[in-house]
């Protein structure tokens, strides 16, 4: 429901909201929030609420300390494992400086921005989020372990996928939140889940998946878990992905399309410090389903891209690259800019690659252009790239790549 901020108000009356959180993220897609009573709304939508940003990575230091938090009305949701009496809800925050001028490291802000661009060439692109996890054992400190919560594999069931109950209170819990995930399922690791997204524009993606990853760390703390996101929690084991699925409206003519996925493959390799920004994302990319080479297929899980068995509204580009330590915003406005990228210049798409890339010879994988194979080398191409630095303010440019 898109609410004003007088039904914000009223909302909170009515229902006994005794706090209100306005939620935002550090350049990395950190979560992060202040929480305020009730009778300060008004001064929040007027004017804004202040914080220290010197303590947060990235938006400043001692001497420029000061910035605001704007709460977007239309944001609003309840935290449905917070108490009945005295509710406690949510609202997306935009950051400006005290004169109102808008923070360059709020990355909401870059996808916003990226949506406007892109209507102005006249398109709008759509995301849908599949992201993986592991449920893990707590010790008898309450402290996560690397003990994965069952030994079940893909799409097993109940009792061996002891996730089953876990993922339905997740999915529950959005649903209650206003977001409605797509399916569920045991993925291949041991005590490894996956939860999927129906489409959405891309900020509104961005935000339900910053939300589900919130909501799945907190059912699993309360059900004595521990959720993990990080791109290979266990060596051996496969890692967890990121897998971003891309469509394109009006719906374009095939040819519009492959331009679209040629942009995004010609511009993948200096995104990868953004969709990869870990050191661990590494220990992830070629192995277990995770692409290295730069590389497009229909329905090949081999592929960084695929075309997934999908006709009409329904056709999109999956890349699989990513994996959930990327910061959801920036890699949605840098997809878009890609797939733009491409239109614009109406890239001819390579012919697809049909073989199992995972079980190809070395003189195959030769001819394939990779990704960068480490996170410094990832952090070069980036700094390097004129696609990169003509979207990526640079304040966060420097920051990701370390200067």
């Amino acid at each position: 429901m898109n609410y004003s901020a007088d039904e914000v108000m009223q909302y909170a009356k009515e229902e006994d909201v005794k706090f209100i959180r306005l939620g935002f993220c550090d350049v990395f897609g950190r979560q992060k929030n202040i929480s305020i009573m009730p009778g300060e709304l008004p001064r929040a939508f007027t004017y804004g609420v202040a914080f220290d940003a010197s303590a947060i990575p990235g938006f400043g230091d001692e001497a420029h300390s000061d910035l605001l938090l704007h709460p977007e009305p239309d944001t609003l949701k309840p935290l449905p494992w917070r108490p009945e009496n005295g509710k406690v809800v949510q609202m997306a925050a935009n950051i400006t400086y005290p004169d109102g001028t808008p923070f360059e490291c709020d990355t909401r802000n870059l996808t916003k921005i990226a949506m406007h661009d892109a209507a102005k060439a006249g398109f709008e692109f759509s995301f849908g989020a599949e992201q993986e996890f592991y449920l893990f054992e707590l010790d008898e400190s309450g402290r996560p372990t690397n003990v994965p919560y069952d030994n079940a594999g893909y799409m097993d069931i109940a009792p061996d996928d002891k996730g089953e109950n876990i993922r339905r209170e997740i999915c529950l819990t959005l649903e209650q939140m206003g977001i409605h995930p797509e399916s569920s399922h045991h993925e291949e690791g041991p005590g490894q889940n996956e939860i999927d997204f129906r489409y959405s524009d891309a900020l509104s993606a961005a935000d339900n998946t910053m939300i589900f990853q919130r909501v799945a760390r907190t059912v699993a703390a309360r059900n004595g878990l521990s959720a993990d996101f990080t791109p290979k929690p266990i060596g051996g084991a496969p890692g967890n992905g990121f897998h971003i699925n891309m469509s394109l409206r009006p719906f374009p003519e095939e040819n519009v399309f492959r331009n679209m996925i040629a942009g995004i493959l010609e511009n993948v390799s200096s995104m990868t410090a953004f969709l990869n920004p870990t050191e661990n994302s590494y220990k992830r990319l070629g192995q277990n389903k995770a692409p290295s080479c730069i590389s497009w297929s229909p329905e090949n899980r081999s592929q960084l891209v695929r075309i997934p068995a999908a006709f009409g509204e329904y056709r999109r580009a999956e890349l699989r690259s990513p994996d959930p330590s990327a910061n959801p915003y920036i890699a949605f406005a840098l997809m878009i800019y890609a797939g733009l990228y491409g239109i614009e210049n109406n890239l001819k798409l390579d012919e697809p690659v049909n073989i199992n890339l995972f079980h190809a010879d070395k003189e195959t994988l030769s001819a394939f252009r990779k990704l960068p194979r480490s996170l410094q080398a990832a952090r070069e191409t980036a700094a390097a790239s004129e696609f990169i630095r003509s979207h990526i303010p640079e304040r966060i440019l420097d920051i990701y790549c370390g200067k």
